[in-house]
């Protein structure tokens, strides 16, 4: 005759196995579930990344802006280098010569 411990051993040790298994299909089937959230987690942190390259590239074109800005309203200088390169304007008595590039 075997001893009783013998029998609940393996049962005790298949209960463990199912109970492991168990776990592991319900860690699966969350992951699974989450996966989508992850997903779209991670376009919006690409996204954002984005955008944050966006407002720093606008930042920096907005201090230019406002150091032109700055120099147009308090150097006559700025302002008549301006008028030349961007108008073609000229002094009286000065010709405007201008060079075109052929492609």
């Amino acid at each position: 005759m075997r001893p009783q411990s013998e029998g609940f051993g393996v049962w005790n040790l298949l209960t463990w196995m199912a109970m492991g298994l168990f776990i592991a299909a319900g860690a699966i089937v969350v992951s699974l579930w989450y996966m989508p959230v992850i997903k779209k987690n991670e376009g919006m942190r690409r996204q954002m990344i984005t955008l944050e390259d966006k407002i720093a590239y606008e930042q920096e074109v907005a201090r230019q802006l406002k150091t032109s800005i700055n120099a147009l309203q308090t150097d006559p200088d700025a302002v008549e280098r301006m008028a030349r390169e961007k108008l073609g304007y000229a002094k009286p008595g000065e010709t405007v010569v201008r060079f075109e590039a052929t492609p």
